[in-house]
């Protein structure tokens, strides 16, 4: 027998922690495990753990590829927003301009004004002067109303009916036109 010392001793036990209770009460608390041993923890554990990294870092790919389409998606219909915003602004800034030109155009003196400038007109009983040069130009700024249109010029009303009178007027020079179906024909 390979615990006992020989016929008449007993068989020395094994020293307990002190805190530890003997005997049955004891037997019911679970004991220190053992470590299982270094193939299976190294084979079992950490391919399922592995195997679970795996799927966990392809899922987060997926939702890392969904959320940054739409990441950029909107991106650019936020950098799209401020642009209209901008224009926004612009705009009524342009209308307000507009609006306050419009007020002063309403003012009796602005087109007073106006005309002098733009067209050198005086009021009655005003005298207006001109610099004319040596060569008979006038000096500074002269007021100068636009150009009377070119009398030798087509307006576009006179080419639009030139062009209806023109589609009423079968010439002699015209051909018929062929049928479709004839000419596939003649190919062939």
């Amino acid at each position: 027998m390979a615990g006992s010392r020989g016929p008449g001793r007993p068989t020395p036990r094994t020293r307990r922690p002190a805190g530890r209770p003997s005997g049955a009460a004891g037997a019911s608390r679970p004991g220190p495990t053992r470590p299982r041993s270094g193939a299976t923890t190294a084979r079992g554990v950490g391919s399922r753990f592995t195997t679970r990294a795996v799927l966990l870092l392809a899922v987060l790919l997926l939702l890392l590829a969904s959320y940054t389409s739409a990441l950029h998606a909107w991106w650019q219909q936020r950098g799209e927003v401020q642009q209209l915003k901008a224009e926004i602004a612009t705009r009524q800034a342009s209308i307000e301009d507009l609006g306050d030109t419009k007020a002063r155009w309403n003012d009796d003196a602005y087109v007073r004004q106006q005309a002098r400038e733009r067209f050198g007109w005086v009021m009655p009983g005003e005298v207006g002067y001109r610099v004319i040069g040596a060569d008979g130009t006038v000096e500074g700024d002269a007021p100068r109303l636009d150009d009377p249109p070119d009398p030798t010029q087509k307006q576009w009303y006179d080419t639009l009916w030139g062009s209806v009178e023109a589609s009423g007027r079968t010439s002699s020079a015209q051909q018929p036109v062929p049928d479709p179906d004839e000419v596939l024909k003649n190919r062939d």
